[in-house]
């Protein structure tokens, strides 16, 4: 059965974009470098939104919200994977196969890559949460704060941008309004860490900022 993935023209998106065989070069800082590149040439064309975003060493989430009218994110992604690949220096490309040589196939990013369209706010409140959340749900950092790559600091900063990627942070603000009753949730009062298991509690450090907001 072919899979057809879901097109609806003007629609917001969730990604997960991975590497061949989930190899940790992502985040080396001249990958970091072409990869923002990348995005901003094929933004300059196809002109979606970036809503949110992470980037970790073998792979990267985000949300897009595509123009009026427009359904083909299919083509913007082949456009940034096609950009990174021929630009990315040899070492970071797996040993291809006869048959991927017959075919031509990169062996920098898995061929497919997952996607859901948005359904509502409280999705995409949902999918932020898992996109800010990555890098510590990984044991990369102890809080999504601080980590480098993230569009995290846009939903609790207005104007910082970690990444470089021309986020909106009008379009996030209104869509996560609840993250600043977080804020005040944090000065007023003291989230009660006994609702998580050992694990959160680890995870979380204790940091009343970040309990808090798993807590909602």
């Amino acid at each position: 059965m072919r899979y057809r993935r879901a097109q609806t023209p003007g629609g917001t998106y969730f990604f997960t974009v991975v590497t061949y065989k989930r190899r940790k070069f992502l985040c080396e800082p001249d990958n970091v470098e072409l990869l923002r590149t990348a995005f901003r040439t094929v933004k300059l064309v196809y002109r979606f939104t970036i809503d949110a975003f992470v980037l970790l060493p073998e792979h990267l989430h985000c949300i897009w919200t595509l123009p009026p009218g427009d359904k083909n994110y299919p083509i913007s992604w082949n456009a940034i994977k096609n950009y990174f690949t021929h630009q990315c220096p040899a070492g970071y490309k797996s040993p291809q196969t006869l048959s991927q040589q017959r075919k031509r196939a990169q062996t920098v990013w898995q061929p497919r890559y997952w996607e859901h369209q948005i359904r509502d706010g409280l999705d995409f409140e949902k999918h932020c949460d898992y996109i800010h959340w990555n890098p510590v749900k990984h044991g990369l950092t102890s809080h999504p704060g601080d980590w480098p790559y993230s569009s995290f600091h846009n939903f609790v900063s207005p104007g910082y941008l970690s990444f470089g990627l021309d986020i909106d942070y009008r379009s996030c603000q209104g869509r996560c309004l609840w993250r600043i009753i977080a804020v005040l949730g944090c000065i007023f009062s003291q989230p009660n860490i006994s609702r998580l298991n050992p694990a959160q509690q680890t995870a979380l450090g204790g940091n009343p900022f970040a309990v808090f907001l798993w807590l909602c």
